[in-house]
């Protein structure tokens, strides 16, 4: 079997759970492949007695390694980032959490033997995620044009709202007056989108949700769209400029540039284990349940 390792941060906080699943990988003599990030941690952590040679800093160098999973070490912020790394291999990914919530970097430090062991046995399942792909006139993100969570517009300074005028398959939707606004996908509906009132979607349902940042009309709510919809962007302010944000990449948007945003042409492999579903996240950590009633 062989693993990629991906991760940005080693320190006294996580070096301990990170020489762990080291450690477990190479007792079941795994063929590991790091990332040049983690590297140089491992080298300032004293951890260099794991590294092999073997390393590897974007999708196309691991296109013909015959990669088995991916294994990303943090937070869910880390694990966003790996969408860049696997692009359209189909390379299913394990999150281990070393961060905070925790919605897709769902095992903790603590299931790291439990994990490898489920990766050796077979004993997981698959859930294709959803993504959202990004055009723009001027190629704002290149061919990184991919989010796993969500697509936001927002104005880039604090003197006045933008105005968004959006279109649902070639057919003007609204036209929003607010501080920006937000499409996710069913992952990302439990991150930004949701602290802004939009609602939780259920992977696999087949939708992506519309969201605004405190739009000036009340009567304006976010919208449940099929994944399938096109959406056309254009927006206008005074300021010369807003900001689009792919996960946690920004770039600058001109005034009148138009964006087209779909449903990305593959999905992001994310290995689950026993108990590990999106619904036990939900209960996990949103609290859900614990509530003295239920005792």
């Amino acid at each position: 079997m062989k693993i990629a390792i991906y991760g940005k941060r080693i320190d006294a906080s996580n070096k301990k759970e990170i020489e762990h699943l080291l450690l477990e990988l190479s007792q079941r003599n795994v063929d590991l492949l790091f990332h040049d990030t983690i590297v140089s941690q491992m080298k300032k952590n004293g951890l260099e007695s794991f590294l092999n040679g073997r390393y590897f800093s974007q999708a196309k160098d691991i296109k013909s390694q015959g990669v088995d999973f991916l294994i990303s070490i943090g937070g869910d912020g880390t694990f966003l980032d790996t969408i860049l790394l696997i692009q359209e291999q189909k390379i299913p990914v394990l999150g281990i959490n070393t961060g905070r919530l925790g919605f897709l970097s769902n095992t903790a430090p603590a299931e790291i033997k439990t994990a490898i062991e489920a990766l050796c046995n077979k004993n997981y399942t698959i859930e294709e995620r959803s993504m959202l792909e990004m055009d723009s006139e001027s190629k704002l993100f290149g061919n990184d044009n991919q989010a796993l969570n969500d697509i936001s517009i927002l104005r880039s300074d604090s003197s006045s709202m933008i105005t968004i005028e959006v279109k649902l398959d070639g057919k003007h939707l609204n036209t929003y007056w607010a501080d920006g606004l937000i499409i996710a996908t069913a992952t990302g509906s439990t991150a930004y989108s949701l602290s802004c009132g939009g609602p939780i979607l259920m992977p696999g349902s087949g939708n992506f949700v519309i969201t605004p940042i405190a739009p000036h009309n009340l009567n304006v709510r976010p919208i449940v769209i099929n994944e399938n919809s096109t959406i056309d962007v254009v927006v206008e302010g005074r300021s010369k400029k807003s900001l689009v944000v792919m996960d946690s990449r920004t770039e600058e948007l001109k005034n009148g540039e138009s964006l087209r945003i779909k449903k990305a042409a593959y999905k992001l492999q994310l290995v689950q284990l026993e108990n590990h579903g999106f619904i036990n996240s939900l209960k996990g950590k949103l609290n859900w349940g614990l509530d003295k009633r239920n005792n």
